[in-house]
């Protein structure tokens, strides 16, 4: 059953990690500090959400622990975990085209909209994880 305990916390390899998707009511942590920026997350079985600077980042439905997250101007990496099929959106730069890669394979390119959200639906099942590359086209 993969879940960040700390709820979110440093890797060693530079990225984050964070939600608890066993939690039966909502738990957040807020003002947590990295790289010079704030996050905050709130999960629980419904929902993952992770803030940066008061700003929307990630949002899953329903909850998920998420390993490894980075972010940069041309890509997004991380893996996802849930016990079941799971929808997740990130903010990315608006009105752009992204190729979107589901344990190593291309699921297609996408569009951000007109606010840059684009939004990927994982098949999982069983606390089952895959891998999640978004590039930038």
């Amino acid at each position: 059953m993969a879940r960040v305990e700390e709820l979110l916390r440093t890797e060693k390899d530079g990225t984050i990690s964070f939600g608890d998707y066993t939690l039966a009511s909502k738990t957040k942590l807020d003002n947590f500090e990295f790289e010079g920026d704030l996050y905050k997350v709130k999960t629980f079985a419904e929902i993952t959400k992770l803030e940066k600077n008061g700003m929307f980042v990630y949002e899953s439905v329903p909850g998920s622990a998420v390993e490894n997250f980075k972010a940069t101007d041309t890509e997004v990496n991380f893996r996802i975990s849930a016990p079941e099929d799971v929808n997740f959106t990130l903010e990315l730069q608006p009105e752009s085209e992204y190729e979107v890669l589901i344990g190593g394979a291309s699921a297609g390119k996408m569009n951000t909209n007109l606010s840059g959200k684009l939004s990927v639906s994982v098949e999982l099942g069983g606390d089952e994880s895959t891998e999640v590359r978004i590039v930038k086209m």
